[in-house]
């Protein structure tokens, strides 16, 4: 329901309240009424010929624009921006001059240039109605949809040989801590000064040699030494857990491109539903070419004559 059928009694009764008023008051001499004061107008950033350039120039050509000026500070861009538009003017102007607006080209440009705009804003409207409901229940059915996954978090000593591997074995064995004969004596450059921590991964992120062992573990568990391509494993499994979707904060740029190109694309296609487009005989679907017809079998070959 609109809501001017309830504001227009209202408005009357303050209309006639205020006039009511005005009429037991004593009359004072008429004054004029002040005008407000006009916001100062921003000087131009450039004039052509006495035609100005404005901010608001320059925020549509950096639209237009913006993906081709170079990269560097703000204030290089914005002057490489106006010197565009400075050209753009004076050429332009050149135009008018030679009157090329009359001709049948320019009027077919601007009609295109005019449709292109027209899209543009039609489909930036339609990319405005994606909003953070629509994007959480799109990322909670996302999250449905998910296979259920284990991770496993693990440490892990890297040596060269197996003999390395069965010395670190003992050293633990003795009740040697785990992470700390990581940092003295493991290989991997990667978890080797983390105490051989691995954190959390999926079984297809390892080798499957090691990846059987890991998730074939109990969390406190260590193993015997495992052999892969990159040398003797020594793994602690240190606990698992269902593997967790991303955070929606982390994927919430990938779900609004590929929701506004989702509902774009619905819109195009209702849209194209709804019209009638004809097309030229060049652009009309071809029929389909008759699929070559099967080699007939080859003839059986003649009895030879008896003597």
């Amino acid at each position: 329901m609109s809501s001017a059928p309830l504001l227009r009694p209202l408005l009357l009764a303050a209309l006639l309240a205020s006039t009511a008023a005005l009429a037991q008051a004593p009359a004072s001499p008429p004054q004029a009424a002040a005008k407000p004061a006009e916001a100062p107008k921003a000087a131009p950033l450039a004039t052509v010929n006495g035609q100005p350039i404005t901010e608001d120039d320059l925020k549509i050509a950096m639209d237009d624009i913006g993906s081709t000026v170079p990269q560097g500070p703000d204030a290089q861009k914005r002057k490489y921006v106006l010197d565009y538009l400075v050209d753009l003017k004076i050429l332009a102007q050149a135009g008018d001059k030679q009157k090329v607006a009359e001709t049948p080209e320019f009027a077919r440009k601007i009609a295109y240039l005019r449709d292109r705009a027209l899209m543009e804003t039609v489909m930036g409207r339609e990319a405005s109605n994606i909003d953070d409901a629509k994007i959480k229940a799109f990322y909670d059915e996302a999250v449905k949809g998910l296979p259920k996954e284990e991770e496993a978090r693990a440490r892990h000593i890297l040596v060269a040989t197996e003999d390395e591997a069965k010395a670190a074995a003992e050293k633990l064995k003795g009740g040697a801590d785990f992470a700390k004969l990581a940092e003295e004596i493991s290989k991997d450059p990667g978890s080797g000064k983390q105490g051989g921590d691995l954190g959390f991964f999926s079984r297809e992120r390892m080798v499957p040699e090691f990846a059987n062992t890991a998730f074939a573990m109990k969390p406190g568990e260590v193993s015997a030494p495992v052999k892969s391509q990159f040398g003797w494993h020594i793994i602690k499994l240190e606990e698992k857990r269902e593997k967790q979707p991303p955070a929606m904060a982390d994927v919430k740029d990938e779900l609004v491109r590929y929701l506004t190109q989702k509902q774009q694309q619905e819109m195009i296609l209702k849209l194209r539903a709804d019209s009638k487009v004809e097309l030229a005989d060049e652009f009309k679907p071809k029929p389909a070419a008759p699929a070559p017809a099967a080699p007939a079998a080859p003839a059986a070959p003649a009895p030879a004559p008896k003597p």
